[in-house]
This record gives C-alpha cells, sequence and structure tokens, in this order.
C-alpha cells in the first residue's frame, strides 16, 4: 500500500462511501415516506417498459458491455496503483570467466549483514530489506540492541558493515539504519556479557 497513490484511494473510497450512503438514503425514503413504495413501483415500472422498448438482447449486450467497461476501469486503477516492486534492486553482474558469471543480489547483501550482526552480542536481532526510495536502490537496517547498549556505536557498527559489502560488491549502497528498543531489548538480561 505504501506505493499506492493516496488521492487515488482516498478518491475510490470517497466515491463507494457516496453510492452507499445514497443506496442506504433511498432505502430509507421509500421504506419511511408515505407513498414511498409506490413512487418506487411506478418509476421502476417505467424503467421497465424502457426496457421492454429496447428489447432484451439489446439490454443483455447493453448489461454486458457496462460490465465490460467497469472491468476495465477497475483493472486500469489497480493496474497504475500498484507500481510493483523490483526484484533485486542491488544488483551487481561481475564479469564472465570460464566457470560462469557471479552476481549478486540482495538476497545475499542481506544474509551477509544479517550474518555479521548475528556474531555481535549486544545485538538481540536485526532485519535487512532492499527497496527503493526515489528510484534509488536503498538497504534497511532494523536493529534491535540490548538495553544499556550505545546507539551510536551500533549505527556506526553498521555503517562500517554496510561501508564493507559496498566495497565488495562495488557498488555504492545506501543504507537507513533504524534502531528499535522496546520489551524485548528490556527482557534480555545482559547473561551473555557475564561469563
Amino acid at each position: 500500500m505504501n506505493a499506492t497513490r493516496r488521492g487515488l484511494n482516498r478518491f475510490l473510497l470517497f466515491l463507494v462511501a457516496v453510492v452507499l450512503l445514497a443506496a442506504g438514503a433511498l432505502a430509507l425514503l421509500v421504506g419511511l415516506a408515505p407513498g414511498g413504495a409506490d413512487t418506487w413501483t411506478s418509476v421502476m415500472g417505467g424503467f421497465q417498459g424502457w426496457l421492454v422498448g429496447l428489447g432484451r438482447e439489446s439490454a443483455g449486450w447493453g448489461a454486458v458491455a457496462a460490465f465490460v467497461v467497469l472491468a476495465v476501469i477497475l483493472i486500469v486503477i489497480a493496474s497504475s496503483a500498484v507500481r510493483g516492486r523490483r526484484q533485486a534492486p542491488l544488483q551487481s553482474t561481475g564479469s564472465a570467466s570460464d566457470e560462469g558469471r557471479i552476481t549478486v543480489t540482495d538476497n545475499f547483501a542481506s544474509e551477509a549483514l544479517k550474518n555479521a550482526l548475528a556474531e555481535r552480542d549486544e545485538i538481540l536481532s536485526a532485519r535487512i530489506t532492499a527497496g527503493e526510495i526515489n528510484k534509488e536502490s536503498v538497504l534497511h537496517v532494523a536493529v534491535t540492541p540490548r538495553q544499556n547498549t550505545s546507539p551510536r556505536q551500533v549505527a556506526e557498527h553498521v555503517d562500517t558493515l554496510v561501508s564493507n559489502l559496498a566495497a565488495l560488491t562495488g557498488q555504492n549502497l545506501r543504507a537507513y539504519i533504524s534502531i528499535h528498543s522496546g520489551l524485548r531489548a528490556k527482557l534480555a538480561h545482559d547473561n551473555t556479557r557475564v561469563h
């Protein structure tokens, strides 16, 4: 949902809400107003007469055409609203040799950083995802350190790891580092530090 346009989403929700509100108001009006049922019957009788005047075949084809147009509009809206995600935004392909060509993808970057961060006792968990921000490839490194761990040291360590990975892959990697603390960090006592 992050890639969809807010204005389009809000307009469609507003349109559906107005249609449903109008249908509910009409149903209340027909049910509660004196003579509402008679008016509804006469209006629907006129509509039914108009359909008979068109002919059953024309009305059937008109309904099919209306459904097809509605389906096409919904497909166009859905396909324009969902931009999709690139499969490997951090893909780096090396030169070909006799053995083949080596390709490094975002999965490699994610696993390499996770393994390097898992070796540190003060880091409880790490999650690395690759994506795009303003059409640039970005790594999002989310780290949960133990309580009383310096966020600056964690950020510097992650920055060093990302720099080393960039030197390894030959790409200029951009990284967004988020350091989380919560119940898990508070409950994880410093048992691993005391030996």
